[in-house]
């Protein structure tokens, strides 16, 4: 999946937990985990959401990048 992510570098930075962030924007704690991963990749509200409680932009966190074919 090319949507990268630097959510736990800004959870970090507000000194917050995963159970802490996941209840701030009201979803599980596995679910901040998954997304952390790069397992689960958030709706537009809960990355606003995200973005939000973080004092950033959605693009601060969020960034998603084009799979490069081989074909020429």
């Amino acid at each position: 999946m090319p949507l990268y992510n630097r959510l736990k570098e800004h959870r970090a930075k507000i000194g917050v937990n995963q159970s802490q962030m996941g209840a701030m924007v009201g979803v599980s704690r596995q679910t901040i985990s998954q997304i952390e991963r790069g397992d689960y990749s958030p709706s537009v509200s809960l990355a606003l959401r995200i973005a939000k409680v973080c004092g950033v932009t959605v693009e601060d966190i969020f960034t998603y990048e084009e799979e490069q074919s081989d074909e020429t």
